[in-house]
C-alpha cells in the first residue's frame, strides 16, 4: 500500500529508521550501476506548480488532466496504471551536469488535480512520460550490471547486490526472472547474488560521478571484490 516501511536490527523493525553497514580497506574494490530502461514519449514538459513530491501544473496546466490525456483508457484504473507510465525528471548535479532520473507515481488526487510521486517534482524543471518495453527494462538491468563494473575494476565481482523498484516486479510479472538472469551474465557465476525489491534506490547516475540521486522504477547494483 506504500504507506509504511520498517527496519530493525537486534530489536523489534520500527518506522523511521536505518541500518548502516561499513566497508573499508585498500583490498576492496566497489563497483555501481543504476539504470532503468524506459523508453519516453511525447514533448518536455516544464513543471510550472510543484511542493515537495506533488505535482500540480505541468506547462501552466493541470499535471493530472495532461497526464491522462496520454494514458486515454488506461487512466481510469489510477493510481495503479501509473507504474506503466512513470516521468522522467531532468536534473543538475552539483557539479552542473544534465543528468536523468525516473519518478514513479504513487497517487492522484481527482479534486486538486495533483500527482504524488515517490520523490521530489522539483519546480522549473522539465519532464518526460514515459512507459515499459518489456526487452528494455531487461537491457537495462544488465547495462546497470555493465556500469557498476566500469565503476570499480576490469575484474569480476565476488558479491553483488540488487536493488530492483518495486514497480519493475509488478510490470515485468513473470518475466522478473529474466532482468536477473541478464545482472547474471554480467557479472559471471561467480559472484554471490543477493538483493530485495524497494521503493526507491538510491545511486550515482555514472560510474565516475560520487553524487548520489534518489531513483525509482531502475535496477541499481553495487559489486564487492577484493584484490
Amino acid at each position: 500500500d506504500f504507506k509504511h516501511t520498517y527496519v530493525g536490527l537486534d530489536k523489534v523493525a520500527e518506522e523511521g529508521k536505518i541500518v548502516v553497514v561499513g566497508f573499508y580497506g585498500d583490498s576492496l574494490k566497489i563497483g555501481y550501476g543504476s539504470l532503468g530502461g524506459w523508453d519516453t514519449f511525447g514533448p518536455a514538459r516544464l513543471i510550472t506548480k510543484s511542493k515537495d513530491n506533488i505535482l500540480y501544473e505541468l506547462d501552466y496546466k493541470p499535471a493530472l488532466k495532461l497526464y491522462k490525456e496520454y494514458l486515454g483508457d488506461q487512466a481510469q484504473d489510477l493510481p495503479g496504471t501509473g507504474l506503466l507510465f512513470p516521468l522522467s525528471l531532468h536534473l543538475k548535479t552539483e557539479e552542473g551536469r544534465d543528468i536523468e532520473v525516473v519518478r514513479t507515481l504513487l497517487a492522484v488526487d481527482d479534486k486538486a488535480q495533483s500527482m504524488t510521486f515517490a520523490g521530489d517534482m522539483p519546480q522549473g524543471t522539465y519532464t518526460k512520460l514515459m512507459k515499459a518495453n518489456f526487452d528494455r527494462l531487461i537491457d537495462g538491468a544488465s547495462g546497470a550490471a555493465k556500469m557498476s563494473l566500469q565503476s570499480s575494476t576490469s575484474s569480476l565481482p565476488e558479491l553483488a547486490i540488487l536493488i530492483s523498484c518495486i514497480g519493475r516486479k509488478l510490470v515485468l510479472k513473470e518475466r522478473v526472472e529474466e532482468e536477473l538472469e541478464a545482472v547474471r551474465s554480467v557479472v559471471g557465476k561467480q559472484a554471490a547474488i543477493t538483493g530485495f525489491y524497494s521503493y526507491g534506490e538510491i545511486c550515482p547516475t555514472a560510474p565516475a560521478e560520487k553524487q548520489c540521486q534518489l531513483h525509482n522504477q531502475t535496477m541499481t547494483i553495487t559489486t564487492f571484490r577484493e584484490e
